[in-house]
């Protein structure tokens, strides 16, 4: 499970890689369970746009012009609808900082944001996972060869009730014990997973395309386009 991811903090890379404005907001670089971060979404269309465009017109900007993005903040740590409190979304999102991509379209906790086509774009550096190779846990940080931002396939969720609200979102996750590099890390004996790391060109799709579509880009990212490094302790 990748609990644990490294933030986007040079605001000239959110424009640059992901075609967004940089966060207005301060956010911490390590990026754990319960802890604020930004993901990339699709910003609502324009409502005057839409009235002053006749049906054709509007099928056909559609079509050809793919929705712009905006940056939103939300709590790393999914908050399904179901949840019934505030204190209880506290204690389960913590858990729901993954979904897996083989059931993200039939799980209770993830369903719905799927269905409704509520996909994202979750910039981070880096992402961590434990190195158990040698007995003891090695927290490795792993990177593009390249040292550009990474942007993982997630969905994103409002929760609301009582007065309160809950932005929050997760990462997809893919099978990775025979990738080459990713089945190193977790601990032995249990099923490797990595996030689903997407190609730049692959933004606008991976937010646009219809929901049944969408599991086409759950792949594990090349093995030669990471490295991965031990976490010095200072």
């Amino acid at each position: 499970m990748t609990a644990h991811f490294e933030s986007v903090q040079n605001a000239a890379m959110y424009p640059d890689a992901f075609d967004v404005a940089a966060p207005e907001i301060t956010f911490e670089r390590d990026l754990w369970p319960r802890k604020l971060g930004v993901f990339v979404r699709n910003a609502p269309a324009a409502e005057g746009a839409a009235n002053d465009a006749t049906p054709d017109e509007a099928a056909l900007e559609k079509a050809f012009s793919p929705p712009m993005r905006e940056i939103a903040v939300g709590q790393f740590g999914f908050v399904p609808q179901w949840v019934k409190s505030a204190s209880d979304a506290k204690l389960r999102s913590t858990k729901m900082v993954n979904a897996r991509s083989e059931t993200v379209t039939t799980s209770n906790n993830f369903r719905d944001a799927w269905l409704a086509g509520q996909r994202c774009i979750v910039p981070m550096m880096a992402f961590f996972e434990d190195d158990w190779r040698s007995g003891k846990a090695v927290p490795t940080r792993i990177t593009r060869v390249d040292g550009k931002p990474m942007g993982v396939a997630g969905i994103w969720e409002r929760w609301a009730k009582d007065g309160a609200e809950i932005i929050s979102f997760t990462l997809l996750t893919v099978n990775a014990n025979s990738h080459a590099l990713l089945n190193r890390y977790q601990q032995n004996g249990n099923e490797k997973r990595m996030p689903v790391i997407l190609g730049e060109g692959a933004y606008d799709a991976w937010l646009n395309t219809r929901p049944e579509k969408a599991r086409e880009f759950m792949r594990a990212y090349s093995a030669q386009l990471l490295t991965a490094n031990p976490v010095e302790k200072k």
